[in-house]
């Protein structure tokens, strides 16, 4: 299902100057334990109200969504991209504590349920997942991750009519794919064409790509080819239509790298997961020079703890999302610290994670029920979608503004935009991060688009 796009980027929040264009894109189990409670002093935040403590509300396993805010995850606990869970699962466990604080869904307390998504080179992690999850009855399903994993499972979701909303997933083929389906990052459509600029602004125009065959990487490719062909430049290597991708798991690149560096690109886009890991080095000893590679969110991660200093330096990547304030990554780690007892190292998409939740429950209070139909026939509403809506940016507020039979625009952490007739944010964040000489990515600009 993939459609055409069009979208106008009217902001550069911070690190270079201000540009404008147009865009086109191709496109644990159920638990009865007492739950843990620990002290928190956040820092100040308009993202979630202040908390003196957080609550790990593990759902029990008799409460469903009969009688619950049961909110099921389908997260990165495996996987080569199990860096993303932490962030993740402390995004949905933090709002569920905040709601809970805030006295519930009209009264019913709401739990989380999160279960291991795995990757796409094991679909049977997913899938078995997905069925304890609909077993369970679930209000909502927060995830997967993966685009791929999404797409193995989304059907299973819809066909039981229960809501999935994916704080991560990137690829166009999901766009508008199901009633039930929802997200709360932007399609890839949005991202390509930041990465692609990103990449044409710099000044280079011949571009190679390494790139796994997967959903999320040839989609992703596909848009950024698009954009640098746009912009006047060309691709020589590892294109759409040349069959050079490499299959997801694969540990050795030194023949890929080899055919890239023969096609003589200004700079490389590297599209993978935990493969990445490898790439990097055999690029690296290959002599090419790392201020000309370009990662996207799937790998635009910490690496201060997998390669010797200066390896990435220079390199860019950019992470869909707006930059939360520290207020809100301090009780995201607080929470995290609080429940698992370590502290996070990543923060990709737990403004999403937490979003994702809050709207969900929200829509509960909208409809005035807490089973999936009620959710989803109002999730698009409260955020925002609606005509009239007034601002709120945290679970009290909103509620609030619906006890006074308001609509409501729930403007959250992630800066998402309202919900459009896709199922997908109708505008959103992309950020633009730079690795020092830690191998430590670090953000140097925002800029804000219309899908």
């Amino acid at each position: 299902m993939n459609r055409s796009r069009t979208a106008t980027w009217v902001r550069l929040m911070a690190g270079t100057a201000a540009i404008s264009f147009v865009l086109t894109a191709c496109g644990d189990d159920s638990s009865d334990e007492p739950e843990a409670t620990a002290s928190d002093t956040p820092s100040a935040s308009e993202s979630a109200p202040a908390a003196d403590s957080f609550t790990n509300d593990k759902c029990a396993a008799n409460q469903t969504s009969a009688d619950s805010l049961r909110v099921g995850g389908i997260l990165p606990l495996t996987g080569n991209l199990a860096y993303l869970g932490p962030p993740e699962i402390s995004g949905v466990g933090l709002a569920v504590s905040d709601i809970n604080a805030a006295g519930g869904v009209d009264g019913t307390k709401a739990c989380h349920d999160v279960q291991d998504s795995g990757d796409s080179t094991d679909m049977s992690v997913s899938t078995a997942s997905a069925g304890t999850l609909v077993a369970s009855k679930p209000s909502v399903v927060i995830g997967a991750a993966s685009s791929s994993v999404s797409l193995n499972v989304v059907d299973t979701f819809a066909d039981n009519k229960i809501v999935q909303v994916s704080p991560a997933n990137t690829a166009v083929d999901l766009s508008g794919y199901s009633p039930w389906y929802f997200r709360t990052a932007p399609p890839d459509g949005v991202q390509g064409n930041a990465l692609g600029t990103l990449i044409s602004t710099d000044g280079y125009s011949k571009v190679g790509f390494l790139v796994f065959n997967d959903t999320y990487g040839t989609g992703l490719r596909n848009a950024v080819e698009d954009t640098v062909k746009g912009a006047g430049g060309s691709c020589v290597y590892g294109c759409k239509g040349q069959g050079d991708e490499f299959p997801a798991g694969q540990t050795t690149f030194s023949a890929e790298v080899s055919g890239v560096l023969a096609a003589k690109p200004d700079a490389i886009v590297v599209l993978a997961f935990d493969e990445t890991k490898s790439i990097i080095p055999e690029l690296k000893a290959q002599g090419w020079d790392m201020s000309k590679v370009y990662l996207s969110d799937g790998n635009t991660a910490d690496y201060s703890a997998d390669f010797a200093k200066g390896t990435m330096e220079g390199a860019q990547g950019t992470i869909p999302g707006a930059d939360p304030d520290q207020g809100f990554k301090d009780r995201l780690v607080g929470w995290y610290e609080a429940a698992e007892g370590t502290k996070l190292k990543d923060f990709a998409y737990g403004a999403e994670s937490y979003d994702a939740t809050i709207l969900a429950a929200l829509a509960a209070v909208r409809g005035g029920g807490t089973d999936p139909q009620t959710i989803q026939k109002n999730f698009a509403a409260v955020s925002g979608a609606v005509d009239g809506a007034e601002e709120c940016n945290t679970y009290a507020d909103c509620v609030a503004l619906l006890g006074e039979d308001k609509e409501i625009r729930y403007a959250g952490p992630s800066g998402i935009g309202p919900i459009d007739d896709e199922n997908d944010p109708s505008s959103a964040f992309v950020g633009i991060y730079t690795y020092n000489a830690d191998n430590k990515n670090e953000l140097t600009s925002t800029v804000e688009g219309q899908k």
